[in-house]
């Protein structure tokens, strides 16, 4: 696995004028229109918005789940046209596999992918220790808290070291402690590995907690109202002034 931070300048994201239309009963419905922005290597990004500004929908876009009616997006300079190995994806659900172990729900990918036992047995014991489950490697998910199951989640996304993380709310679904702890968990995870990753919640606290930038999205139909650049030094507090001039900006953004 790569851990010095470095990535070629060409693993950068570069989302170039998506918009996305679903059809409806009186005609199209634009949900998302001309979004653009661009990823640089190593960045944490996360995209912010009300309901409606079509936050997931341009995730599984990234995530090369859904085709945008319009525009591109293109890692290493290619087109993402589907899922790949490139692309690491969390989500707010677990999705594990009950009848594998945790080590076998983290090796799965690895395993899919023709990877030697050895190989994979010994990746699989850096990412668990990585996400803090070492130990747990014989457990099941039933015997697993929330947070341990996202911890799994992670690792597994992680298990065929892909040049770009992608999250979609993943800690929402957690209590405020659990889901304070993961956060500071992820910052570590993202200085060890050196990762890419595009975070997306609506959790304007958590943005300004984790992002470089926050990407805020707009509504009908979607688009980018403003790319603010987070200019704090971490670890950052709530308590801090500097912190709650930019939850009020971001705050400010999609509320008006």
């Amino acid at each position: 696995m790569a851990v010095d931070g470095t990535e070629p300048e060409q693993a950068r994201v570069v989302v170039d004028g998506v918009s996305k239309q679903f059809p409806g009963a009186n005609g199209p419905v634009r949900a998302l229109a001309d979004v653009s922005f661009t990823v640089d290597p190593g960045e944490f990004i996360c995209v912010v918005g009300p309901s409606g500004s079509g936050k997931t929908t341009l995730f599984r876009i990234i995530a090369g789940l859904e085709e945008a009616t319009e525009g591109t997006v293109s890692l290493r300079g290619e087109p993402i046209e589907g899922p790949d190995a490139d692309l690491g994806i969390v989500f707010q659900e677990y999705h594990l596999f009950p009848w594998r172990t945790v080590e076998g729900n983290v090796g799965f990918g690895p395993e899919k992918r023709g990877v030697p036992a050895d190989e994979r047995d010994r990746r699989v014991r850096e990412l668990l220790d990585l996400v803090g489950l070492d130990g747990f490697a014989d457990r099941y998910p039933k015997e697993l808290s929330g947070g341990m199951k996202q911890r799994v989640a992670l690792a597994r996304a992680l298990a065929l070291d892909p040049t770009l993380l992608l999250m979609d709310e993943p800690f929402g679904a957690l209590d405020a402690q659990t889901k304070a702890m993961l956060q500071d968990e992820l910052l570590d995870i993202w200085s060890e590995t050196g990762k890419t990753i595009l975070f997306v919640t609506h959790d304007v606290e958590e943005a300004v907690r984790l992002a470089d930038r926050v990407v805020v999205m707009g509504i009908e139909p979607g688009h980018v109202r403003e790319v603010v650049d987070v200019d704090l030094d971490r670890p950052r507090t709530r308590s801090d002034e500097a912190f709650g001039q930019y939850y009020e900006r971001i705050l400010d953004l999609i509320e008006s």
